[in-house]
């Protein structure tokens, strides 16, 4: 017989590590090909690891709870013939896509006085973090960090020094962004710091594989006293935690509003609805008619498609809208629809409804969370009429949606001013100050709710 070592496969070119949740097969089992082995867990999205191979599963390299890289050997399987390893499956390389991306530099501006000159919100902590940045990456270190890890330590002042002492529950040691977060949660509470364990001691530690992290946080509801109870955050919430810090960290948030009459689209909707779903067998709701209008808007304003790089502004030129959707556990995730441009109005359904779908079935791909360009959070589904959501990192701009409500308003007619009952709602853009000034941001939310209030109701679909 031989041993096939089952590898974590790659799972997105921004996924580099897993947890493994749980162990669907243990050691002992048979398997068949494309049983599932492991369910994992990334920063991103939950998943499965199917066996290529028919045998018997002989051996588990890592508990439930533990952290692995892509490329790891995580079990062995045992089969007939001679041993067999799959292919590591290495990160991809970055390389430039100048088809999907431009880089825009800023354009050179005129010499103003010193004594007009306005400080840019946000340009001194920048340069500051720039400048940390170059030292942390150009003095040596002992061991690898990943950048997310770097750019938090960075962030909070933490030197080489003593990063390299704090405890690393990663593969070979590495310090991962839980160890991170747990040491400026102590240190915060004046707690006694952890130190790094000696270099032996930590070999020899990482040497057994199946050792669980003394970090694996508990998800139980514990009772401390007879009024309050301590319920420790699931993994998905401290993921969500960490990137809206993060977020308002890195960009300046600015919010503006503006109400829309969309009673000519709410008409449509009540029109076609019946007969949509009954030729496309789907249910047409808002989202989709929103995200046609959020497209459009973005083609007449590039600039809201962009990301931002040190003091570089990339344009992307594909459409990708990340749309936020409220799970059964009360967390949320951004699955995206790719190329939303390509997209009309029965695509657009089809793609709303689907990763809707499958997000609340836990169904999804790390390839459906990644690479969108804006995000649309509806929150009109609870009844909320307006809000300043959290920019969707490495996005610049985010719209909530707010309810829709019968409200008198004057109507502007040929034979004057009168009041009516309109469906109205408001829109609200959060948007990055850094690269996003208060004409282009407030311009771009009044080009989509005119989209909105002059939507064509003998429109055929």
């Amino acid at each position: 017989m031989a041993k096939f070592q089952l590898i974590l496969p790659k799972m997105g070119e921004s996924v580099a590590e897993a947890t493994i949740v749980k162990w669907v097969k243990k050691p002992g089992d048979t398997v068949e090909a494309d049983d599932t082995i492991a369910e994992i867990a990334t920063d991103k999205v939950d998943s499965e690891v199917p066996s290529p191979v028919s045998g018997k599963l002989v051996e588990i390299l890592f508990n439930e709870d533990d952290v692995v890289e892509v490329g790891q050997t995580i079990a062995i399987i045992e089969v007939e013939g001679e041993d067999v390893a799959e292919e590591p499956q290495q990160p991809a390389a970055p390389v430039s896509e100048p088809e999907k991306a431009v880089v825009v530099e800023p354009e050179p501006q005129a010499a103003t006085p010193v004594a007009e000159q306005e400080a840019i919100p946000g340009t001194e902590q920048l340069a500051q973090r720039e400048t940390q940045t170059v030292a942390h990456t150009s003095s040596s270190s002992v061991r690898f960090y990943s950048p997310l890890v770097r750019n938090i330590a960075v962030a909070e002042g933490i030197g080489n020094d003593e990063l390299d002492n704090i405890p690393g529950t990663g593969a070979d040691g590495r310090l991962t962004k839980d160890d991170l977060m747990i040491y400026l949660d102590s240190r915060a509470k004046g707690g006694t710091q952890p130190v790094q364990q000696p270099r032996a001691e930590q070999s020899q530690a990482i040497s057994q594989p199946a050792a669980k992290s003394v970090y694996t946080s508990p998800v139980s509801t514990v009772s401390s006293s007879g009024n309050e109870e301590i319920i420790e955050m699931d993994r998905m919430r401290r993921l969500i935690a960490d990137h809206m810090v993060m977020s308002k960290q890195v960009s300046p948030h600015v919010s503006s509003f503006v109400e829309a009459d969309v009673t000519n689209l709410v008409m449509w909707r009540d029109r076609v609805k019946n007969s949509f779903e009954q030729r496309e067998n789907e249910k047409i709701t808002f989202t989709p008619i929103f995200v046609e209008a959020v497209v459009k808007a973005i083609k007449d304003f590039p600039l809201i498609n962009v990301s931002v790089k040190n003091t570089q502004i990339i344009r992307k030129k594909d459409i990708n809208i990340s749309m936020a959707t409220a799970l059964p556990s009360g967390n949320l995730i951004t699955p995206v629809i790719k190329r939303a441009d390509q997209l009309n109005l029965v695509g657009l359904t089809r793609a709303v409804n689907d990763l809707a779908n499958r997000a609340r079935n836990n169904k999804l791909s790390p390839d459906d969370v990644k690479e969108g360009t804006f995000t649309i959070t509806n929150i009109g589904t609870f009844g909320n009429i307006m809000g300043t959501p959290i920019i969707n990192q490495p996005q610049v701009a985010i719209l909530a949606i707010g309810a829709i409500k019968k409200k008198p308003a004057v109507i502007e007619t040929p034979q004057g001013d009168m009041i009516a009952i309109r469906q109205m709602m408001y829109l609200s853009l959060s948007y990055d100050h850094r690269v996003v000034d208060g004409m282009l941001g407030g311009s771009f939310l009044k080009r989509i709710a005119d989209y909105l209030e002059n939507w064509d109701v003998k429109r055929e679909i």
